[in-house]
C-alpha cells in the first residue's frame, strides 16, 4: 500500500492500520501500528501546542487595532520575561525623552555594577559613557545587559528603584501579573510576567510612542569598529515585522515579542519557552502567517490607556529604605507594585546569555524533527464579560481596552480564585480627531503645548490651513498635536512642511 502525502493524520494513520493487510499477521500489524504512533509522537513540535509536550510554552496573538484575541496558549501562566525586560527600560527611556528630562545626546555613565554584567553587553569599561541613543540601539539589537544597567541607574538613581518604577508602570499599563526585579532581564526567580502583559506592553510601545518606535526595526549598527546586528531573525525575512524584542535564560526559553503591519491589518504576538531559538521563530512566521488575514482593517489602535496606579500599602511590600540616590538629572519615587507568587519549584537560573553565537549554535543544532512547531487548536475566547474588567490584585490599574484585559487562566491560582477589587472608573475624556495626527512637541505644561501649536500654526500656513490644535495628556507632560488630516500622505505632508520651517514634528494615526 502507497501513501501519497508524507503528512497524515493521526486518525488517518490509525484508519489505515485497521484495514485488511492480506497475508500480514496480527503481530505485523501491531508493529505498523506500533510504527505509526512512533511517527506521530516524532513529529509532535518541541514548541508543542500542549503544554504536556512543553511546560514553558505561552503564546498570544492581539489584534493591534481592535485589541481582539486571536489565539492564545496560557497567556496567563506566569513566566520568565529574559530580555523581553528590555522592552520596559526601553519604554521608560523614551517616556524621558518626550518628558525632555534627557535627550539622544545625553551621556549614561557606567558604573562598575552595570560594567560587570555578563554578556550579552557591549563591554563599556567602568567610568566611560556613551550616549542615550548609542544605549538604546544596543539594546534593541545586542540585548546588552550592561547598557540596559547603565540606564536604569541613570533614570532611576539605582537599579533597584528603576525595577520598582518598572514595576509602577507595569501597573499603570494594567499589566497586573508582571514584577521586575532589575532593568535587563538577567535570571531573577521574582522576576515574572505573562505572555498577556509582554503583548500589553508591545502595544503600549507602538501606541505611546511612535516617534521611537522605528527604533526596534533596527538591523543593525556601528557602535566603534563593530558592526552589531539585531538578534531578531524575523527582521527582513517575515513580511510586515517590524519589531520588536527577543530573550532568552535557560530559566525562561527563548522568547521574542513580534510586531507585524500588512495591507492595513496588524497585530502584535508573544511567544515565550521556545526550546531553540529556531523553534520560536518557526512558531512566531506560523502565527503571524495564520492570524494575520483574521486581523481588522478597521480600529483606531488606542488599547492602552496609562493610569495613575493606586499605591501599594507598604505592608504589602518588601521594599527597604533607599540608599542615598547618586546626582542625576533623572531621579523618580515611586511606588512598588505587588509581589506576585512563585509558582513551582525554583528552575536553574545559570545564564547562557544571548550573544549571536549562542543563537547561532541553537540554530545550527536544530535538526530534530520534534523542534519543527505546530499550531495550536485552542483559541481564547474573542469576547470578555464584564467579570474580565477586574483586577486579580487590589486595584492598580484601569484597563480602558475590554478585549486585552485579564481573564482567569486555565491554571488558576489561590490568588485568582479570591474575589477581585473593583477597576476604578476612568474619568471621561474630552473627544479628539481620530485617524492620522501629527505632534510637534511635548510639555509639562497645557498652555505651553497650547502655545506651541499655535507658533506652528502661524508657520505651517497652507499644510495646517484645516488642521484642528488638540492636547493629550500622557502621564506628566501634554503632547501638542495637530488632528483632521484625511490619510497618511496628507498628515506626512504636513509633517515635512513643517520640518523647512525648524519644527518638528512626526505622523501617527490616532
Amino acid at each position: 500500500m502507497r501513501i501519497k502525502s508524507s503528512v497524515v493524520s493521526q486518525t488517518g494513520f490509525f484508519d489505515l492500520a485497521k484495514r485488511p493487510f492480506g497475508a500480514l499477521s496480527k503481530m505485523v500489524k501491531r508493529v505498523v501500528l506500533a510504527g505509526t504512533i512512533a511517527s506521530v509522537a516524532f513529529v509532535l513540535p518541541g514548541f508543542a501546542a500542549s503544554t504536556y509536550a512543553n511546560p514553558k510554552y505561552s503564546g498570544i496573538v492581539v489584534d493591534a487595532k481592535t485589541g481582539k484575541i486571536l489565539y492564545g496558549e496560557d497567556a496567563d501562566e506566569l513566566r520568565y520575561p529574559a530580555s523581553l525586560t528590555k522592552m520596559m527600560t526601553l519604554y521608560l527611556t523614551f517616556e524621558a525623552l518626550e518628558a525632555g528630562r534627557i535627550s539622544k545626546s545625553t551621556q549614561i555613565p557606567f558604573s562598575k555594577n552595570a560594567s560587570a554584567e555578563p554578556p550579552s553587553k557591549l563591554g563599556v569599561r567602568a567610568g566611560q559613557s556613551i550616549t542615550v541613543e548609542q544605549a538604546i540601539l544596543s539594546l534593541v539589537t545586542r540585548s546588552a545587559n550592561d547598557a540596559s544597567t547603565a540606564l536604569g541607574e541613570y533614570l532611576g538613581g539605582s537599579e533597584q528603584r528603576f525595577a520598582r518604577m518598572m514595576t509602577n508602570k507595569a501597573r499603570a499599563l494594567g499589566m497586573t501579573r508582571t514584577t521586575y526585579r532589575n532593568a535587563n532581564g538577567l535570571p531573577n526567580p521574582e522576576q515574572r510576567t505573562t505572555a498577556r502583559d509582554q503583548a500589553r506592553l508591545g502595544l503600549a510601545l507602538r501606541q505611546h510612542f511612535p516617534q521611537y518606535y522605528d527604533y526596534f526595526s533596527t538591523r543593525s549598527f556601528r557602535f566603534g569598529k563593530q558592526t552589531i546586528g539585531n538578534h531578531n531573525r524575523l527582521l527582513g525575512n517575515v513580511r510586515g515585522v517590524d519589531g520588536i524584542k527577543t530573550g532568552y535564560t535557560r530559566a525562561s526559553g527563548f522568547n521574542l515579542v513580534t510586531s507585524a503591519q500588512i495591507d492595513g491589518r496588524s497585530i502584535v504576538a508573544v511567544v515565550m519557552g521556545g526550546t531553540s531559538g529556531a523553534s520560536r521563530d518557526a512558531q512566531m512566521r506560523r502565527l503571524v502567517a495564520k492570524y494575520m488575514p483574521d486581523a481588522s482593517r478597521r480600529g483606531n489602535g488606542n488599547l492602552i490607556a496609562e493610569t495613575k496606579p493606586t499605591p501599594v500599602p507598604a505592608e504589602e511590600t518588601q521594599v527597604a529604605a533607599a540608599a542615598p540616590v547618586a546626582e542625576t538629572p533623572v531621579v523618580a519615587a515611586v511606588a512598588t507594585g505587588h509581589d506576585l507568587p512563585n509558582t513551582g519549584p525554583v528552575p536553574d537560573f545559570r545564564y547562557n546569555g544571548e550573544s549571536a553565537s549562542s543563537v547561532q549554535m541553537a540554530y545550527a543544532g536544530n535538526k530534530r524533527a520534534s523542534d519543527n512547531p505546530v499550531l495550536s487548536s485552542k483559541i481564547v475566547p474573542n469576547t470578555l464579560d464584564a467579570q474580565s474588567l477586574k483586577l486579580r490584585q487590589p486595584a492598580t490599574a484601569a484597563m480602558v481596552d475590554t478585549q486585552i484585559t485579564h481573564s482567569v487562566p486555565k491554571k488558576a491560582d489561590a490568588a485568582a480564585k479570591a474575589e477581585p477589587a473593583e477597576v476604578a472608573k476612568a474619568e471621561p475624556m474630552p473627544a479628539q480627531p481620530q485617524g492620522w495626527v501629527i505632534q510637534i512637541g511635548a510639555t509639562p505644561d497645557k498652555d505651553q503645548a497650547m502655545t506651541l501649536l499655535g507658533n506652528a500654526k502661524d508657520k505651517g500656513g497652507k499644510a495646517l490651513r484645516n488642521a484642528q490644535p488638540f492636547t493629550v495628556a500622557f502621564g506628566q507632560v501634554y503632547r501638542a498635536r495637530f488632528g483632521g488630516f484625511d490619510d497618511q500622505n496628507s498628515a506626512v505632508n504636513a509633517c515635512k512642511a513643517l520640518k523647512k520651517k525648524g519644527i518638528s514634528c512626526w505622523a501617527s494615526q490616532q
